[in-house]
């Protein structure tokens, strides 16, 4: 069967192959360590779960409003205003299935073929996919891996062109872990302004960061520079499934997001919508406990990847990832077979020490791999401990 060019441009989620192998493995009953997980590895708190509960015996089953209903939209604002001091309208908010969602419609009506968009790398895997998925080019430019991954802004001046139309940025990010300086992210904001690019800015580890408070993008702009931001409660609240997330922003742009999020997908799950409106209202200490909790393992992985020779191993500022860079152990054999890029020498890993990781090539850095640290500290220990020795059996 021919399908469309479309599907041929778009590469697959190879963190997703990532976490099914570690799924099958599991099945057939292998001890797997499963470090690839983008997820928190908590349940959804109690009181969340019951307004869900709630809303089911309540016969809270239809359709609501496709920008999401106004109760959760307002939710939204008085969030906003609490936590990022930003103030919206219910009109500039768009609730969606997922930030995912939020992200992919986002590029659907801000870019069109020969536009470019500027992606920094290391980049979510997902961010080059929406920008070719709405005909427009990704443009990657580099980043400093010993300044949490801030833009090479000697790079980025290299490739502007009069077709740039837009810039995504991801702080905290995935799958680095970094969090961007206040210094940086202005910097990216005047240049916007400048050169009338929009702004798309992921946020959806605002409540992961570790060293310092948070400061969302539009709480910078003071250049008037058009700036998209999108938000989600997954990782906040341990929400993953429930697929709710959220964009605010120009009021047109927000209307021209709810027209074609109302054809793709009508209006996003109606239990998940009145969860989250107890999420976003409720009690926050759930957030704060696991916070501490995911720099409690950051803290410990960074430690153990440390201590095996020739890795070098930056601190993340936010998430709940390392990004330690493995350059020394590429083009070294193992079973005869030659370990060239980081994807075989996940496999390896994998193979020799029942351990799921994810290449950084797949992120556009070669050499590193991820690790998610969203598991228990006995687990982290035991991972850290399989992969080291199997890293020297390498020759």
């Amino acid at each position: 069967m021919n399908f469309s060019d479309r599907v041929k441009r778009v590469k697959p989620s190879f963190t997703l192959e990532m976490t099914s192998r570690a799924a099958e493995l599991r099945a057939k009953g292998v001890d797997v360590i499963n470090f690839s997980v983008g997820e928190p590895d908590f349940n959804t708190p109690d009181h969340i779960i019951r307004a869900g509960k709630e809303a089911m015996d309540n016969g809270f089953t239809k359709y609501t409003a496709g920008s999401g209903m106004i109760e959760l939209r307002e939710a939204i604002c008085e969030k906003l205003e609490r936590d990022n001091e930003l103030y919206y309208d219910p009109n500039q908010v768009l609730v969606s299935n997922g930030e995912k969602q939020s992200l992919f419609t986002a590029c659907q009506v801000l870019f069109q073929q020969g536009d470019e968009v500027i992606i920094f790398s290391p980049y979510w895997v997902s961010f080059p996919e929406f920008v070719r998925l709405a005909d427009a080019e990704p443009i990657i430019v580099k980043t400093d891996p010993n300044n949490q991954f801030e833009p090479d802004f000697d790079d980025l001046q290299l490739k502007i062109t009069n077709k740039t139309k837009g810039v995504i940025i991801n702080s905290p990010s995935n799958p680095t872990g970094g969090v961007w300086s206040e210094e940086a992210i202005i910097k990216i904001l005047e240049m916007s302004a400048q050169n009338n690019w929009t702004v798309i800015s992921d946020e959806c580890y605002e409540q992961l960061v570790f060293d310092g408070k948070f400061v969302s993008t539009q709480k910078l702009n003071s250049y008037e520079t058009n700036v998209l931001t999108c938000m989600s409660l997954s990782k906040t609240y341990a929400m993953t499934g429930w697929r709710i997330g959220y964009a605010v922003g120009d009021m047109d742009i927000i209307k021209a997001m709810s027209k074609l999020q109302g054809q793709a997908t009508s209006c996003a799950n109606s239990i998940g919508q009145k969860a989250a409106i107890a999420a976003l209202t409720g009690d926050q200490e759930p957030v704060e406990f696991m916070r501490n909790k995911f720099k409690g393992r950051r803290d410990l992985m960074v430690e153990l990847l440390r201590k095996i020779p020739d890795i070098s191993c930056s601190v993340p500022g936010g998430a709940f990832y390392v990004f330690p860079d493995f350059s020394h152990y590429l083009n070294k054999s193992a079973n005869g077979h030659i370990l060239h890029d980081s994807f075989a020498l996940c496999d390896y890993i994998l193979d020799s020490a029942e351990v799921v990781t994810v290449p950084g090539d797949g992120f556009g850095a070669p050499g590193h791999i991820r690790f998610s640290c969203a598991t228990k500290k006995d687990t982290i220990r035991e991972g850290i401990d399989r992969v080291a020795k199997v890293l020297n059996d390498l020759n």
